[in-house]
């Protein structure tokens, strides 16, 4: 059973109220089942899917450099990975796979917080968020969340605020 002193929840928590955020830290939810998908955390906490931040982590690389880049989104929609190579300085960005995720946050895929890493990461947050009064993003592990603001969201992660949905072919949610 998941609970609040789990080592990566317990992370989050930490670095939420070092940041000041101690309403956010108190407002982690452990939810019955895992919720790694927008739809599915939306449907378990009775709010719309573009409520839901998604955390996602992608392997980006500019020349020899390989750096790893959080994309907060609006689950209402998918992330261009074009637009997310040209907003961090990227040559290219692709989809990380479970090792990477892991050695970079700490985290497994479905439950990546917005910090809480090991070492910071090149963050953007999709402006779409700023659209609702509550967010909601992982809290470090599938089945934990919690609320926060899309300003909350920018100033914790030192994240760029940008959209990032998706016009071209190759989009990912």
């Amino acid at each position: 059973m998941t609970s609040l002193d789990h080592p990566s929840i317990s992370k989050l928590s930490s670095a939420l109220r070092e940041a000041g955020l101690p309403a956010a830290a108190d407002g982690i939810r452990i939810l019955a089942d895992e919720v790694r998908t927008a739809a599915a955390a939306a449907a378990a906490l009775g709010v719309p899917v573009g409520a839901i931040a998604n955390s996602l982590v992608f392997r980006a690389t500019e020349g020899d450099r390989v750096f790893p880049l959080l994309a907060l989104t609006s689950g209402a929609h998918r992330a261009s990975v074009v637009r997310l190579a040209t907003l961090a300085g990227a040559t290219s960005v692709g989809r990380a796979d479970p090792a990477f995720v892991r050695e970079h946050t700490g985290q497994v895929i479905g439950g990546v917080s917005p910090v809480g890493h090991p070492r910071p990461i090149t963050t953007v947050v999709d402006r779409a968020l700023a659209g609702y009064d509550v967010v909601w993003a992982a809290a470090g592990h599938p089945k934990a969340v919690f609320p926060t603001t899309f300003a909350e969201l920018v100033e914790l992660t030192g994240g760029m605020a940008a959209d990032v949905a998706a016009e071209e072919e190759n989009p990912v949610s």
